[in-house]
């Protein structure tokens, strides 16, 4: 009997640790359920988190002023080059972008005005095209704690927007159009073997025109040239002093002066009819009917801009934080239509070579 005692304690003793090993399985598995559950909604919160963020970046809305300085082909195409390089970036103009769009007319009184109506409007920023524009906007800018993001500049350290070393003077960089003087005095050599004087008019007022033509002046010996030059203080000017020039040149060569390009047409008709050449210095011009030119792509320029604004928009960078650039690229752009009627005929050096080549005239645009 007493075996039997033991016998029965024995089971009953297993049975109690069978069920207690069960109980401490089903605990930790119960355990482990409850920390998975727990776990999930915060790697789901996480997330969630991460695309609010993302939302409110996307969100974010803004104003910017774009002041024109004068209406011609180049700087409406830098224009619309910095919209889609907005664009480009996610600042899209309906969805997260208002712009506020003036033109200047070149009149740098007006391009002042136009500054001081978009601080009133609380932009942004300000794009500003060509160099009086630019001056005015940042004049501006710095008083309103504004940003200017520039574009179609020859010259910032002469316009006293930025420093030699390319670094900004204030919250105010962008992008420049120095022209590629050596570059287009070459090719106007091989177009015109026998050409002596090529005759440039410029505004005094615009540093740009003023710095460009000194460096015209230093090279033009190296291609056997000089220089003859006639300064206009507005386009009231231009068709006295145009009519005069033609008098002593061989050809005529375009900067990328605001008022002079404003009266392109007016200066074609008075060259043609005397049977001289006029270049171009962006493609525009040579649309226009100049022969042709060593030039720059304005849409890229004005992408290249854009691509500058966003960084400030989102807050990558401030506008002192970024030197100015340059498009070191110039190719050659022709007219065969203005070339015959001029009798000429482009080297194929120079047709081989070419980006694009016009076979008519077009009529300035206003925009």
């Amino acid at each position: 009997m007493k075996a039997l005692a033991l016998t029965t304690l024995a089971a009953v003793l297993m049975a109690g640790c069978s069920t207690a090993q069960t109980d401490t399985t089903n605990t930790t598995a119960a355990a482990k359920e409850t920390k998975a559950a727990t776990e999930a909604p915060t790697t789901e919160t996480s997330t969630k988190a991460a695309d609010t963020t993302k939302a409110d970046s996307s969100s974010e809305k803004y104003t910017i002023g774009i002041s024109q300085f004068a209406v011609h082909g180049s700087l409406d195409n830098c224009r619309e080059g910095f919209i889609e390089g907005l664009a480009e970036e996610g600042i899209k103009e309906g969805e997260n972008l208002t712009i506020l769009y003036e033109n200047a007319q070149a009149d740098p009184g007006l391009a002042a005005q136009i500054a001081q109506n978009f601080a009133g409007q609380n932009a942004d920023l300000i794009c500003a095209i060509a160099t009086p524009s630019a001056q005015s906007a940042y004049s501006v800018g710095r008083k309103n704690n504004i940003p200017v993001i520039y574009t179609a500049i020859t010259d910032p350290v002469a316009a006293e927007l930025a420093n030699e070393d390319s670094t900004p003077v204030g919250e105010v960089t962008g992008t420049s159009d120095k022209l590629p003087v050596e570059q287009q005095l070459d090719m106007i050599r091989k177009v015109l073997p026998d050409a002596k004087k090529i005759g440039i008019l410029y505004t005094t007022s615009e540093v740009n025109s003023s710095s460009t033509l000194e460096e015209y002046k230093e090279k033009a010996a190296d291609f056997g040239f000089e220089i003859i030059e006639s300064g206009i203080s507005s386009s009231a000017d231009i068709p006295l002093a145009a009519d005069s020039l033609l008098e002593q040149v061989d050809c005529l060569n375009n900067l990328t002066d605001n008022t002079v390009v404003s009266s392109l047409p007016l200066i074609l008709s008075k060259a043609n009819a005397k049977n001289i050449p006029v270049f171009g210095s962006e493609i525009e011009q040579v649309k226009l009917g100049c022969l042709s030119a060593m030039g720059l792509d304005y849409t890229d320029l004005g992408k290249q801009t854009g691509h500058m604004a966003a960084k400030v928009l989102k807050g990558e960078a401030k506008a002192s934080d970024l030197s100015f650039e340059v498009i070191e690229e110039a190719a050659f752009y022709g007219n065969t239509k203005a070339a015959e009627n001029l009798s000429i005929r482009f080297p194929e050096e120079l047709t081989s070579s070419a980006k694009e080549m016009f076979s008519e005239i077009s009529e300035a645009e206003a925009k």
